[in-house]
């Protein structure tokens, strides 16, 4: 029996225990065979499980285990539902009250034209149920809708099982696809990449090889440059590839998922193909993913539309003035040159561009544009007066900690922008659906973050007699999605724009501004590991950094400081330095439960209690609450104690309570420490930053400068300084986007000009046979550099494949690195 599968089948007698989030279910079985040495008549059995129907007879297979409290039970590795085989059983089901209408008489004409075959016919031949006498259309449909309903979702979870995805992918899938799940994946495995989060193009392309999809077929292929070109927008965020780029990346991709080589010719006959199809799009040699290329062309006819309504929308210069010296008297202060000279531009011009770094009075200005904006239109600040009737003036962020920031400082209404649209999370919403907003004017902060996609529905939904001002840090990290909005719109003379370079916020002994406006401009001062008034430096390595941070966070805790006042950001999240593991450290600190009394609740490697610090990593707008927002954890509900019969979290984000259950609680982190991408559009009492060469590839000069202007009083870094110079230094390239040459061709303007690294001419003409000819040129110059290297046959690196050039012994590592990069090993 070493060799046989061990089973159990009975009927199910009772469920003791189930969990909605990852059908984790503890059941009462009656045994009725078995090939295990269990004697008894019942058992527990314990896994995870689809719809269990008690009574129903299953077979279980799996092996025995001791539980130490609870004894022998048997743990199910896979299961299926025992169909009726004999002719009566057949009867009585079909004539249950599973199949409403389905009466005795009839169920027994169908297991007599059927025989034991018939289950399998009513879900696979349902068409066939009408060779019955008295079967009509809606008897099919309830046999067959019933049938697939009772034994559908076990046969694909089984089935999905055998294909080698857990029970929590299974159940995502069948959840998406429902009863068509495996005719649909069977026909075309590669749409997992695009439909279930959590599946990329190597598992779809295991499954695809699984069932019989070859290495070289032209499904494959088109699934890979589709999933390559999406990822190069979503990990790169570039809006478009070039055509030698992708051709490169395919292949990688598909030789390194299979070990069968292919040829160049044959993925770029697939884009060819693709590009026909308009599945993907094409300019000169560049390739675009669908929806980014359409987005990019909204978002110009949006400008063009914007710009149309006047050049300068004409205001008394009297007037202007007049309400300006009403403000420096009311607040008690005096506009800069650089801030007058905005205020005049933007209050001028039906689309305006703001942009400056901390302390040169972003906030300042925005609030001077709300009063002069009023002034000019006797408008009522006060919202209260306008009962029924629309405010207007709408202010708008991307995040929701940056939009209270603006609520704080304007005293006025804001939102995110998605509440704004009434977007609702993972809705996919076309471009044209998107209602117009009302109002007179329209003010957008931290525009460094919005992406193209965003960007295309917030300039659809402005109508074009609304005023709109975005404003930004042009220095700051891009977008974590695909495109660089506020960077291309800078470079289009059309749109006024003005920049705030005068530093006005700066108190007694703070260094931290110009620290930051250093670094914008490649400069670190001589002083930098000196400690300052404000800031400090703690020379280490990057093993280090983690004891370091401890020592920092406790005494700052001795003196009064919150997990609320302090945030870590770091680069990375693996790794000693990593996000990881200071999360945890940081939870020990602030909120530990060292005798275990504490109600906690345990998510794969994490541990939440309540009081934790935790980060939101998706939109979701219909509950208010936002990537990037931050919580603490208020309640926990176990599984027993909830009406939905699972545990739950219950998170306040500003006095915003919402509830997750554990299947949604991937959808958060713990947030003592974060990445400087999530802190974006947030400031805190006390920054801490560490900076080690470990973390090479994101050394970069936006991500360094992001980090450090978070910071409202109190600056840390630690690391090594080399590593801080290195970003200083490393000024991060732009993205690849095509949204300038959309915007001067849709305001009629001179083409613009790029310089292409290989000194290609520019391609705009979108013809096949031109496009043919290019790949072919791409295809010439990528055999003659090299660029791809031959599939070995049997992979192995060897000194010979080195030495004949064949093969890097750079491979996988970054451009111009050397040994000396690197960290020696501690021994």
């Amino acid at each position: 029996m070493e060799n046989e599968s061990l089973y159990v089948t009975g009927s199910l007698i009772a469920i003791f225990f189930q969990n909605p989030s990852n059908f984790y279910k503890v059941m009462l079985i009656g045994v009725e065979e078995t090939n295990t040495p269990y004697e008894e008549l019942e058992i527990v059995v314990t896994g995870s499980f689809g719809d269990m129907i008690e009574g129903e007879t299953y077979q279980f297979i799996g092996h025995l285990v001791d539980h130490p409290k609870y004894g022998k039970q048997f743990q199910v590795e896979t299961y299926k539902k025992i169909q009726p085989t004999t002719e009566n059983g057949l009867v009585e089901y079909l004539s249950s009250d599973k199949f409403p209408g389905i009466g005795h008489k009839t169920a027994e004409k169908i297991v007599e034209t059927f025989g034991d075959k018939v289950i399998e016919i009513i879900m696979n031949e349902a068409d066939r149920l009408f060779e019955v006498d008295g079967i009509t259309k809606k008897r099919q449909q309830v046999l067959h809708e019933g049938v697939r309903e009772n034994y559908g979702m076990e046969q694909v979870i089984v089935s999905l099982h055998d294909y080698g995805f857990g029970s929590q992918l299974s159940m995502a899938i069948y959840q998406q696809y429902k009863g068509e799940t495996l005719e649909l994946i069977q026909e075309n495995p590669y749409r997992l990449c695009e439909d279930i989060e959590g599946i990329g193009f190597k598992k779809a392309d295991q499954l695809a090889e699984n069932i019989g999809i070859e290495a070289t077929s032209s499904s494959r292929i088109q699934a890979a440059i589709q999933f390559e070109l999406l990822q190069g927008s979503l990990n790169e965020g570039n809006t478009y590839l070039e055509a030698e780029m992708l051709l490169e990346q395919t292949i990688q991709l598909l030789e390194t998922s299979r070990p069968v080589e292919i040829t160049p010719n044959l993925v770029a006959d697939e884009i060819i193909q693709l590009v026909d199809a308009g599945k993907i799009q094409q300019e000169g040699t560049k390739l675009f993913e669908n929806s980014l290329y359409f987005a990019e062309f909204g978002i110009a006819t949006s400008i063009k539309r914007l710009l149309s309504r006047k050049k300068r929308i004409k205001y008394d210069e009297a007037a202007i003035d007049k309400i300006i010296a009403q403000l420096e008297k009311q607040n008690k202060m005096n506009y800069g040159d650089s801030q007058i000279l905005a205020l005049k531009e933007a209050i001028r011009s039906p689309l305006f561009v703001l942009t400056g770094g901390p302390g040169t009075g972003k906030t300042t200005v925005i609030n001077g544009i709300v009063s002069l904006f009023a002034g000019l239109n006797d408008l009522s600040l006060d919202i209260n007066e306008y009962h029924n009737e629309v405010f207007p003036i709408l202010l708008a962020a991307p995040t929701g900690r940056a939009a209270k920031r603006m609520n704080e400082t304007t005293g006025l209404p804001s939102s995110t922008i998605h509440r704004l649209l009434g977007l609702n999370a993972g809705e996919k919403i076309n471009a044209e659906e998107i209602e117009k907003l009302e109002g007179g004017l329209l003010i957008v902060d931290e525009m460094s973050m919005v992406d193209t996609w965003l960007a295309n529905l917030l300039l659809k939904a402005i109508p074009t007699n609304m005023q709109v001002i975005f404003v930004g840090d042009k220095d700051q990290l891009p977008s974590v999605g695909p495109g660089q909005v506020l960077h291309d719109f800078l470079q289009v003379d059309e749109i006024p724009s003005c920049e705030l370079t005068d530093i006005y916020r700066q108190g007694n002994g703070s260094t931290i501004i110009s620290l930051a406006h250093g670094i914008k401009n490649g400069k670190l001062p001589a002083d930098l590991t000196k400690n300052q008034p404000d800031r400090s430096f703690f020379q280490c390595q990057a093993v280090q950094i983690e004891p370091i941070i401890r020592q920092i966070v406790t005494k700052a805790q001795a003196k009064g400081f919150t997990a609320q006042d302090i945030q870590v950001l770091a680069p990375m999240y693996r790794g000693v330095a990593g996000i990881d593991n200071i999360n945890n450290m940081m939870q020990e600190i602030f909120n530990a439960n060292p005798n275990g009394t504490r109600k906690e609740v345990k998510w794969n490697d994490k541990v939440y209690r309540i009081g934790d610090k935790v980060l939101q990593l998706v939109n979701e707008p219909e509950l208010n609450v936002f990537n990037g927002d931050m919580g603490v954890i208020t309640g926990i509900i176990f599984a027993k104690d909830s009406d939905n019969k699972v545990d739950e979290l219950v998170i306040s984000f500003d006095q915003n309570e919402v509830t997750y259950g554990r299947n949604e609680w991937s959808k958060i982190t713990l947030a003592y420490c974060c990445s400087i991408h999530k802190s974006q559009g947030s400031e805190f009492r006390m920054v801490i930053i560490p900076m080690v060469n470990q973390y090479a590839r994101m050394l970069q000069r936006n991500l360094l400068y992001t980090g450090i202007t978070r910071s409202k009083e109190l600056l840390i870094m630690l690391g090594e300084a080399s590593a801080f110079i290195r970003a200083t230094d490393n000024e991060a390239t732009n993205r690849l986007t095509y949204l300038l040459p959309r915007i001067s061709e849709a305001l009629e303007l001179a083409p613009h000009i790029y310089i292409e690294s290989n000194d290609t001419e520019e391609v705009t003409q979108k013809n096949p046979n031109t496009y043919q000819q290019v790949v072919n040129e791409t295809l010439e110059r990528t055999n003659e550099q090299d660029v791809l290297s031959p599939v070995t046959e049997d992979y192995v690196l060897t000194e010979t494949l080195v030495t004949q050039g064949i093969i890097s012994p750079m491979i996988g590592m970054t451009e111009g690195v050397t040994p000396y990069d690197f960290e020696p090993i501690p021994h």
